[in-house]
């Protein structure tokens, strides 16, 4: 049974969309883009979501690249796959800000993230053969699949769907969550959906149609 991962087991699915945080940063780029706009995407969610919103602040690019290592002896297959399942390259010199909105509630959470670096992202292009791609090691094990994205003019759009299976105190754990990914120029709009655990409920299959609806709307919120 799917659930929501243990805090490390979340920190290897998010991490290779998510940017960590620190100082903020001036960057000189489309001034009728604007990522503090992504806060609009509340409007998506009813009062049966508990939203929060993420004032805009600073990339830690040293961060983000660490946490998005998965575990050390992992081995792909098929082998030169290893990219897609190991996220997004960083650049040394990245710099760049961030806002964003999150959301819980009909058994899933929402994360909707708007970035803007000092220069375009690169974005990984998993290729025919790289399609789905599995990784076991001594720790953990797990895949990541191509799934479909939103198609928006002018915008690069990926989604991923990662599941990772590996062991706590003894005891195996599974999370999963699904991933999508907009750029366009100096910007991007990631969102991240994965069930939630609930008392006395099972999870909840992720509503990968919503998600995907919000990234449309991050991408023209910041775009408007």
């Amino acid at each position: 049974m799917l659930a929501t991962p243990a805090p490390r087991i979340r920190a290897v699915l998010v991490a290779p969309l998510c940017a960590a945080l620190l100082a903020g940063c001036t960057i000189d780029t489309d001034p009728s883009a604007d990522i503090t706009r992504i806060d609009q995407v509340r409007g998506a969610f009813g009062p049966e979501f508990t939203v929060k919103s993420v004032p805009e602040t600073g990339i830690d690019p040293n961060r983000l690249r660490q946490e998005q290592k998965l575990p050390d002896g992992v081995v792909f297959d098929p082998a030169d796959c290893a990219k897609l399942a190991g996220g997004q390259p960083v650049p040394d010199d990245l710099q760049g800000n961030m806002a964003a909105v999150s959301a819980e509630g009909q058994g899933n959470r929402f994360i909707v993230i708007a970035m803007e670096t000092n220069e375009p992202m690169p974005m990984v292009e998993p290729g025919p053969e790289c399609q789905k791609v599995s990784f076991a090691g001594p720790q953990a094990r797990g895949t990541v699949s191509v799934i479909e994205a939103p198609q928006l003019d002018g915008v690069q759009t990926r989604a991923v769907h990662r599941v990772l299976q590996t062991t706590a105190g003894g005891k195996p754990q599974t999370g999963q969550i699904y991933s999508y990914l907009a750029h366009f120029g100096n910007y991007q709009v990631v969102v991240t959906a994965n069930p939630l655990v609930l008392p006395g409920k099972p999870p909840m299959p992720v509503d990968t149609k919503r998600a995907a609806e919000l990234l449309t709307a991050g991408v023209a919120a910041i775009r408007d």
